[in-house]
């Protein structure tokens, strides 16, 4: 705590000084600023006209969860940007209409004077130093900015296992531990679904094995580099990609992917020469451009806590998912109906020790890194967000990871970037099997099938995800929903029939009373009874499970609440 506390007072002075020192020439030690404004007023966009100013898929997102478009949706006002763009040297990189701020690039500090005096003008803060300033932190570039490793592993052509879809070859462990298989093999391998990674690049991904079906199917709709502000995202660095393989690899026997037949959208955001906050901007207009395009998913394997100027320095104070511009912005993805999975970070056993920003955010998932024996990562970073809630959300294998190296070889890596989108694939097949659930109903689906659920921790949070039990939790919620278009004009309903050794009734009760239910075979004998207290016409899902294996047959199934009776004839098969 006193290291903190000592940390967010030298935070408070450099800033301090910065702005007591603005006008005297401080500032000409940066080169990129965000422009905050007041407000969209006198906008030419109206939220009654969004196909003006949102993709049709944006559009569609929206109406089937039934948010509103709102302020935020409006673009930043044109007149404002010119504007700034009028006054000297000032050149606009991108801008965010969810925050209402553009980037700029200038070292006039005179324009940026003019620029504070307009009246639309909130304020101007530097997020971006000039090369080989005085307030560079030199061991910066003594680390490696992911923290994260890379090793050579024995991968090995495997037979496919009988039962499964896919031969996952290396990367069935980090499948099954989340009954990730139980989803490829009901069929959902991320058709029509829309992932967005927003990362530090995707080197040859053009050309890598591992992406073969990808580039054969065109599967890539969109990439665009918010560094370099160029389209391609082929030729830089080669994180994105490996994450990039994690999801959409298709290399039969030696390496799948969670979700290989969605579709997607390569950003790259990261700048992976220096560290600075202007990176956050690049990745808020990511961010921006993959809901206008539409996407379901978010993946992201970036965290921000030190930058290279001291003085732009995050504490654990901040990681309260209110503070970061990131953080906000991840905030307001989740909130257009987009699901955000966040690497935790792989502070664990550093002094920074806790979760980075955008993990802190809310309303998104967190993702932890454990071994595919469940054991979390020391690297792990650790929670809880400052202001107390349960993160990281979730975990996913991020220890021994199977991946894509730039060689095409299957590889293993350590780092919460690499169990980031092990789990969103895996996320996007949920929602790609239950399309009608807004993306906070499955974040709940995934977070209450997690391994420590009811007790969670600021290691892996909830822990663990199952998918069958997501799944199957989505599913008797269907039932639920749809309820009365399944009962009819009955108040009763048994599925399936036939059956094996396990069905579930829906009943809609006539009135509150202790039922009973007894289940007997063709021949009359008794084989159980059951007693469940109902109330009127309060929706139950009621599973029945065979205390032992049943015969090939007919069986049936008497109801009585005391008034009422009923009986069904049950096949098992």
């Amino acid at each position: 705590m006193v290291k903190i506390t000592f940390r967010f007072m030298i935070k408070k002075l450099l800033l301090l000084l910065l702005t007591a020192n603005f006008s005297l020439g401080v500032s000409a030690q940066f080169s990129k600023y965000i422009v905050k404004f007041k407000d969209k007023n006198g906008t030419p966009f109206s939220i009654n006209n969004p196909s003006a100013f949102l993709s049709a898929k944006a559009i569609a997102r929206r109406a089937k969860q039934h948010i509103a478009v709102d302020e935020t949706d409006l673009p930043v006002v044109p007149r404002y940007i010119d504007s700034v763009q009028s006054i000297g040297d000032v050149r606009v990189l991108d801008q965010s209409k969810w925050l209402n701020q553009i980037c700029v690039e200038t070292t006039d500090s005179a324009a940026l004077q003019k620029i504070n005096t307009f009246s639309f003008v909130l304020k101007t803060q530097p997020v971006k130093r000039i090369a080989n300033s005085v307030n560079e932190r030199e061991h910066f570039f003594a680390r490696d900015k992911f923290n994260e490793q890379v090793n050579t592993i024995n991968s090995v052509m495997t037979p496919p296992v009988a039962a499964n879809y896919y031969a996952y070859g290396n990367a069935y462990d980090q499948v099954h531990i989340h009954n990730g298989e139980y989803l490829h093999n009901k069929g959902f391998h991320g058709e029509g679904m829309l992932i967005a990674i927003i990362d530090a690049g995707f080197y040859h991904y053009k050309s890598l094995p591992a992406f073969d079906s990808v580039n054969i199917r065109n599967q890539v709709i969109d990439t665009h580099d918010f560094v370099d502000n160029e389209s391609s995202v082929n030729e830089d660095n080669e994180h994105g990609m490996m994450c990039f393989s994690i999801i959409a690899a298709n290399l039969p026997g030696q390496l799948i992917g969670t979700s290989p037949n969605a579709d997607f959208l390569l950003y790259r955001s990261e700048d992976v020469s220096s560290e600075s906050p202007v990176e956050e901007q690049y990745w808020i207009a990511a961010a921006e451009r993959a809901d206008s395009a539409g996407a379901d998913i978010i993946s992201t394997s970036l965290g921000y806590d030190t930058f290279d100027n001291p003085v732009f320095d995050y504490v654990y104070a901040d990681m309260n998912g209110r503070t970061s511009m990131i953080a906000k912005a991840a905030t307001m993805a989740a909130r257009k109906g987009i699901i955000v999975l966040a690497a935790a970070g792989n502070e664990g056993d550093n002094n920074w020790h806790f979760i980075t920003t955008p993990a802190d955010a809310d309303s998104i998932l967190a993702v932890g890194a454990v071994n595919a024996s469940g054991t979390p990562a020391g690297f792990s970073s650790y929670g809880p967000s400052s202001d107390g809630r349960v993160k990281p959300d979730v975990a996913s294998v991020g220890s021994g990871t199977a991946i894509s190296s730039t060689t095409g070889a299957v590889v293993s890596g350590n780092g919460t970037s690499f169990a980031t989108p092990n789990l969103a694939g895996l996320v996007t097949c949920l929602w790609q099997a239950f399309p009608e659930f807004s993306n906070m109903e499955i974040i709940k689906a995934v977070e209450k099938s997690s391994s420590i659920f009811d007790n969670p921790d600021n290691r892996i949070g909830y822990g663990i995800p199952d998918f069958k039990k997501a799944y199957d939790d989505l599913l008797q919620q269907r039932i639920v929903k749809n309820a009365p278009a399944i009962l009819g004009s009955n108040f009763i309903k048994v599925y399936p029939n036939p059956f094996k050794n396990n069905f579930t009734l829906l009943i809609k009760p006539q009135r509150t009373a202790t039922a009973t239910f007894t289940l007997f075979d063709a021949l009359g004998r008794l084989y159980f009874s059951k007693r469940i207290e109902v109330k009127e016409n309060v929706i139950q899902l009621i599973d029945f499970n065979a205390i032992k294996p049943l015969e090939n047959g007919m069986y049936i199934l008497k109801f009585t609440d005391g008034k009422s009776k009923e009986s069904f004839k049950l096949i098992v098969q």
